[in-house]
Order: structure tokens, then C-alpha cells, then sequence
């Protein structure tokens, strides 16, 4: 699959893991998939299509969400519960890809209807890693409930 079948949104406010993220993705043939928002609001935004992300070509509607949970303006935690009342965006898969080893965000993360909580690798090689198995399982295995083209979520 190439990146031009699928995207997958980033949500994460630390410029480091940004940018050791794009590079394992780049290394992973697969920069061209990866769109980035740095903040709980702007998640909502882009996947409401709403202002800056409102040209679906640009920026569509994303086949998977990385969501890290320590964000600003709204958390991950907000995010994951607005999803769950939003007809389309609830049917995209979410992986909670943050540093919380926390019970309790593990929990809350699941509750709110988090498919999967990865904590991010904090070396080079395991990023790779890390891509590769997300594509491998989200993109190349994983069967999802097809989105209606062109539909943006209410």
C-alpha cells in the first residue's frame, strides 16, 4: 500500500518526537502519509475539516490517529471523548502513542475508546520499529469500516 492510500495523523505538541517521528516515518517509506497537528483543538479541527484543514485533498480524513494524551488546549483524554460522539471519526482506529506508564491514563485511555496504548520508544531503531509494525498491522492487516468519500463528520 502507498502512502497516497492512506494517511495517518500525528497529534503531538513535543517538536522532538515531531521530528524523530517524521524521520522513522521517512525511513519507513512513508512521510508522505503522515499529517501533523500539535494540539488536542487542532486534532478537532482537521478531522471536522474545519478552517486551515477544510480542503479534503490536502488533508483527509486520516486511516489512523496517533494520539499522544499530555496535550495543550485540549488532552488526548478530550479528544478520545469527543470521538466517541462523532458518527465518521468514531470508526477511526486510535493508538495512544505517549510516555504516561500511569494506570490510570491506560485505563481512561481504553474506556474512552482507544484501540491500542503504545509508549513511545525513546531510540532511533525502535521508532523504525514502531512504524513498521503500525503499518504493518493498521495499514496492511487490519480490516476498517469503510468512510463514506468526501463525507465529513458532523
Amino acid at each position: 500500500m502507498t502512502a497516497n492510500n492512506f494517511s495517518i495523523l500525528l497529534v503531538e505538541d513535543d517538536p522532538d518526537d515531531v521530528f524523530f517521528l517524521e524521520e522513522a516515518f521517512k525511513r519507513a517509506d512513508m512521510a508522505g502519509a503522515l499529517r501533523v497537528v500539535r494540539d488536542g483543538e487542532e486534532a478537532v479541527a482537521y478531522l471536522l475539516g474545519q478552517a486551515a484543514y477544510a480542503d479534503r485533498r490536502l488533508f483527509p480524513l486520516p486511516s489512523l490517529i496517533l494520539l499522544d494524551l499530555k496535550l495543550p488546549r485540549k488532552s488526548g483524554l478530550e479528544v478520545l471523548e469527543w470521538r466517541r460522539h462523532q458518527p465518521e471519526v468514531k470508526k477511526i482506529p486510535v493508538v495512544v502513542l505517549t510516555s504516561s506508564l500511569s494506570d490510570a491514563d491506560i485505563a481512561s485511555a481504553y474506556e474512552l475508546g482507544a484501540n491500542s496504548y503504545l509508549v513511545k520508544p525513546i531510540d532511533s531503531g525502535a521508532q523504525l520499529e514502531m512504524v513498521k509494525a503500525l503499518r504493518l498491522y493498521w495499514i496492511g492487516l487490519n480490516k476498517a469500516p469503510e468512510m463514506e468519500a468526501g463525507r465529513r463528520p458532523a
